[in-house]
């Protein structure tokens, strides 16, 4: 199987130094698995938003694990946050999203 990378900027053109500066970080907050898990379940979450009470129990990790990762994700711009009473609830910036997947571009596989 052949993947042959389709409409990728990384594939047409050189990465500008301030796109670069401004996908690193989300890049980095990605590789882990954790915030990666995590920004997918926000993100598939009923209204794409979810309390950090409906993240809890995907994980076996303690509360404050769970906050600290969702703060680094909010911190470089992968998810919102708004209070409401004594939750915190996240949703997906959609912009960041939007910077990531221009990036990659689309992947196509060929099977010859």
């Amino acid at each position: 199987m052949e993947t042959v990378a389709c409409c990728s900027p990384l594939t047409s053109e050189p990465l500008s130094s301030e796109a670069a500066d401004r996908i690193a970080p989300l890049l980095k907050a990605l590789a882990d698995p954790v915030r990666l898990r995590l920004l997918s379940l926000v993100a598939s979450h009923a209204d794409g938003e979810a309390c950090v009470c409906d993240l809890n129990d995907a994980f076996e990790l303690s509360q404050p694990t769970i906050s600290h990762h969702l703060k680094v994700l909010h911190e470089v711009g992968l998810l919102d946050r708004s209070k409401r009473g004594v939750w915190v609830y996240y949703a997906v910036r959609r912009e960041a999203l939007a910077d990531l997947g221009a990036l990659l571009g689309g992947v196509a596989v060929s099977t010859a």
